[in-house]
């Protein structure tokens, strides 16, 4: 689930922070530049581990600031395909479920791969979302509900990372003054599976 990467950038160092010590300065800086962020087949960024390197400190001209280049390694949140990973519920809509890890929400798991029988039914006071539904995996006669109560055990299937849309797309409604927003884009998808023995909520199995 967690990887070691090591990266090489060439980092411009602001000149008010030139004061502190030069480790100090530019893990800070590492920091707010990678911090929970997504880098292509590499996964989110959790944490800078460590600087395995520091060299240069140039200033070149026409730039108001000396550029270093650094090594480093990153700790990556990639999940492999096939892994079996704890989460806890944060949508439930007819087009399946959303689930999160509290650090990283964008795990999907499609109506295919839910547990198989199923059936959704509507639910008004469902909190999680405005068009909630309750998913049920129908086994031996009875309804067992996906409804958030418990921790959700599920396979990753895939891991993805779309490219950056150049505009947000628009929705529109049956009239054309209401509007909403697509949902915001995620630079890197999980999707989940239920679709086996011991996976679903852990009440299921206990």
């Amino acid at each position: 689930m967690f990887f070691l990467s090591e990266i090489e950038h060439a980092l411009m160092l602001p000149p008010h922070l030139l004061n502190l010590p030069i480790d100090d300065a530019i893990k800070g800086e590492l920091d707010s530049l990678f911090l929970d962020k997504v880098i292509g087949e590499l996964g989110l960024c959790v944490s800078v581990y460590d600087i395995r390197s520091i060299e240069g400190g140039f200033v070149f001209p026409n730039d108001g600031a000396s550029t270093y280049t650094v090594k480093f390694r990153l700790v990556m949140f990639r999940p492999f395909v096939g892994e079996v990973i704890s989460a806890k519920l944060k949508e439930s809509t007819k087009d399946g479920l959303r689930l999160s890890i509290g650090f990283f929400d964008d795990i999907y798991v499609p109506v295919p791969l839910l547990t198989s029988p199923n059936h959704s039914e509507p639910n008004p006071a469902y909190k999680l979302c405005l068009d909630g539904v309750v998913w049920y995996w129908e086994y031996d006669g009875a309804n067992y509900p996906i409804d958030g109560e418990d921790e959700i055990r599920f396979r990753v299937h895939n891991i993805s990372y779309p490219p950056i849309p150049l505009d947000q797309d628009i929705v529109s409604g049956e009239n054309d003054s209401q509007q909403k927003e697509s949902k915001p884009f995620a630079p890197m998808v999980v999707t989940g599976a239920l679709d086996d023995d011991g996976l679903g909520p852990i009440s299921w199995w206990v």
